[in-house]
């Protein structure tokens, strides 16, 4: 479980993360996703993150603060 954490003002909104990688994530979330927002993830780990694509209550999303080699697995090890 994650946080979509919006913009100045909006309450953080919990969302599923069902897959990380390096450079992204795969979200769901009852809530509407910003297209640009902050994730906060399990352990704490904050990433700045803009939507790629969406289905319905999922939002495929990247990274904008960087690839970083290794951040999925050690994400998914947790």
């Amino acid at each position: 479980m994650g946080k979509i954490l919006g913009g100045a003002g909006s309450l953080p909104r919990d969302c599923w993360i069902s897959d990380v990688s390096d450079g992204g994530a795969r979200l769901h979330s009852e809530a509407e996703i910003p297209d640009e927002f902050a994730l906060l993830l399990p352990g704490g780990s904050r990433r700045e993150c803009r939507v790629v694509w969406r289905l319905g209550h999922e939002a495929g999303v990247a990274f904008a603060d960087g690839f970083m080699p290794g951040f999925g697995q050690r994400t998914a090890g947790r």
